[in-house]
């Protein structure tokens, strides 16, 4: 949270119960505004690790979403390589956790209408909490800590 206040960004923090599922998080939602999501940890085939970051309702095509980020085929990552390469244990995955990545060790994407978004609410490197800032605000804190973010429009099932 320094570098929330190092590039004075406002955010909002709320405490809960421990979440790992966006349907364990349901309830929570109703009582924190903002745009929710989930996380993504993936490997293409060429061997590239990706974090994508979408609203939480949204079912993503992951058949459609290597066209849309720029990538080959996709795979979820593996816990280890999580851990690994980003420091979070599934179930607390987030772009701020971009914080532990090496740059180029990860392509983080943030869906275009989370980029857009007043706020967006995501864990703030633990399932205990969530933080809601600005998607402008993520893309910062990405900048800030050596990523270069990638904004898509991701797929979903639902666009078919």
């Amino acid at each position: 949270m320094a570098d929330f206040a190092a590039l004075s960004i406002a955010h909002e923090l709320h405490e809960h119960r421990a979440v790992f599922t966006v349907e364990e998080s349901r309830d929570l939602k109703a009582h924190i505004p903002g745009a929710h999501t989930k996380n993504l940890f993936l490997k293409d085939a060429g061997g590239a690790f990706w974090l994508v970051t979408v609203p939480a309702e949204g079912p993503v095509d992951l058949k459609a979403l290597p066209q849309a980020i720029g990538c080959k085929r996709v795979t979820f990552g593996k816990a280890e390589d999580m851990q690994r390469l980003i420091g979070i244990a599934p179930g607390s995955v987030t772009p701020l956790a971009m914080i532990n990545a090496a740059p180029g060790s990860v392509t983080v994407v943030l869906d275009a209408g989370l980029a857009r978004a007043d706020r967006a609410n995501v864990h703030p490197l633990r399932n205990t909490a969530t933080v809601g800032l600005s998607g402008a605000d993520i893309l910062r804190l990405l900048v800030h800590w050596g990523h270069e973010p990638i904004t898509a429009k991701i797929p979903t099932k639902d666009d078919r």
